[in-house]
């Protein structure tokens, strides 16, 4: 017997998704898709547009409380999305006792027994408890958001460290920039050793356009250029938008290259290597993806059902696969200009949120490939999967009247970062060049605009193409009508005019001519 998790007195997933159901890492789970007789989930279901408002006959109370109720069940869906379909009753049953005994437990065992001779362990450990228990509560109370594969703790989890690490940046923000940089030295002792000006320099020697020095530009960043791309494109899914973001972000290098040494680049570095080749190369093979998985079948198994081994191992590997996957639409020809103004919006925020790598990376001096550094990409990737999701939702969904908490706390990251390094980096933003600020956000509302435009308006033109047929595709049927019905024409003419069953036939024809 399948069972849906209903946990917290509301519609939750606690712990579900062992075997199960659920909402895959990327999918679109809060559309509907299509199911076949047999149980099959198609992938490629329609992209649903913007729902349009419905005649009712029945006005009144009773209308607007299942409109208050689509609303809420709506929101409920893409904030806290509840896991159907679940066979193993252990991976979704509460067992929030256990969890406070074993935490406490193991608590007391490590603050007992460790020695506390050495502050800077003792700091640690606290540290590192405080995280152990908030991390634990967001298990407990935090929503795991859109998605419920592999397990929505995971996503829980990664909630609670959003919230942990938007807490940090309101406490770096009321400290002065020794202190700052004070609490980076404990973190690592080895940054007192590196100094911006050691990074590698790509903007020299431009006319020498070797293969040596081709071969050189192509390192482990030219790689970080192609999988991140990829990996936009699998959370974005739409051409036009992910070319204007590529587009304008080398227009934001050539903008900031005054300030940040490290954006300077060679003219074929900047337009083939990175726009053309990785950019290029990252969201083709991100959209593939796409498409592959839209067209695939999702047709899941319970473990239980399963006899052999290796096809119980190969169900559990699969809970790290989406459970279903649809098209995504972020605008189509009846967008509203507020739908457009936040595809726009979604587009400038995601520079701001790339310039905040560069700039903290920079103000506070840490190589490109410390361990801060890369850490913070990796979970500001994750954040950004439920966070776009949730935003896509509130955009184009009008049953959808707030935004996803996920969401919500990502934006608040993305401002306290940009604060952060604005009220510390103020000697270099001194020598910024306000003509260059000021050309830079005209281009970028230009171009967003120009290809957000651009894409409403080919998906006019496909539309259009869909609905009216062409005058060659009407001439050629009526040419095939017309000879296959040549050698009995007397005869058919007579019939069609005795016949009243073949009349409404004959008058559809003399209209087509």
């Amino acid at each position: 017997m399948k069972k849906r998790s209903i946990s917290r007195g509301r519609l939750d997933s606690d712990a579900g998704g062992g075997a199960g159901g659920g909402g895959g890492a990327f999918s679109s789970d809060n559309e509907p898709t299509t199911t076949t007789a047999t149980g099959h989930k198609s992938g490629a279901a329609s992209a649903p547009a913007t729902p349009t408002k419905q005649r009712s006959s029945d006005n009144g109370a009773g209308a607007r409380k299942r409109r208050k109720e689509e609303i809420a069940q709506t929101f409920v869906i893409v904030n806290e999305r509840p896991v159907d379909d679940i066979s193993l009753d252990f991976f979704y049953k509460p067992h929030t006792i256990t969890l406070l005994a074993v935490s406490v437990l193991a608590v007391m065992y490590f603050a007992f027994v460790r020695n506390e001779t050495n502050l800077d362990d003792n700091l640690w450990a606290g540290l590192l408890c405080i995280v152990f228990f908030f991390l634990i509560v967001s298990v407990i109370a935090f929503p795991n958001g859109p998605f419920t594969r592999p397990h929505p703790a995971i996503w829980r989890i990664l909630f609670g460290c959003s919230v942990l690490y938007l807490l940090t940046l309101q406490f770096l923000m009321f400290q002065n920039y020794p202190t700052i940089r004070n609490i980076l030295y404990w973190l690592d002792p080895k940054l007192k050793n590196f100094h911006i000006d050691m990074e590698k320099e790509y903007g020299v020697n431009c006319t020498d356009i070797s293969w040596e020095r081709v071969k050189g530009h192509l390192d482990v960043f030219a790689w970080g250029h192609f999988l991140g791309w990829a990996f936009k494109a699998i959370l974005i899914r739409h051409m036009g938008i992910l070319w204007a973001i590529s587009v304008m972000w080398e227009i934001t290098e050539i903008t900031f290259a005054h300030l940040l040494p490290n954006f300077i680049e060679c003219w074929w570095d900047a337009l083939i290597l990175d726009v053309i080749i990785c950019n290029g190369l990252g969201i083709w093979m991100g959209l593939k993806i796409c498409k592959i998985l839209e067209m695939r079948e999702y047709k899941w198994a319970s473990i239980k059902d399963i006899s052999t081994t290796t096809g119980k191992i190969k169900r559990a590997m699969l809970q790290f696969t989406p459970e279903s996957w649809s098209a995504i639409r972020w605008l189509d020809p009846k967008s509203t200009a507020m739908r457009f103004a936040a595809v726009i919006q979604l587009v400038i925020f995601w520079q701001v949120t790339e310039l905040n790598t560069f700039f903290l990376k920079h103000i506070f001096e840490m190589p490109p490939d410390h361990f801060i550094v890369i850490g913070r990409l990796i979970f500001i990737g994750l954040f950004v999967a439920p966070s776009v999701r949730q935003y896509y939702v509130y955009v184009t969904d009008t049953r959808c009247k707030r935004v996803g908490t996920q969401c919500w706390v990502y934006g608040a990251i993305m401002v306290s970062e940009a604060i952060l390094c604005i009220k510390n980096g103020k000697e270099l933003f001194e020598r910024t060049q306000a003509i260059n600020i000021v050309l830079w956000l005209t281009i970028q509302v230009m171009i967003s605009v120009s290809f957000v435009y651009l894409a409403v308006w080919w998906q006019q033109r496909q539309l259009k193409n869909l609905t009216t047929p062409t005058k060659r595709q009407d001439d050629i049927t009526l040419t095939t009508s017309t000879s296959s019905s040549s050698t009995t024409s007397q005869v058919s003419q007579c019939k069609s005019f005795e016949d009243p069953s073949t009349l409404s036939h004959y008058d559809i024809k003399i209209k087509i001519v």
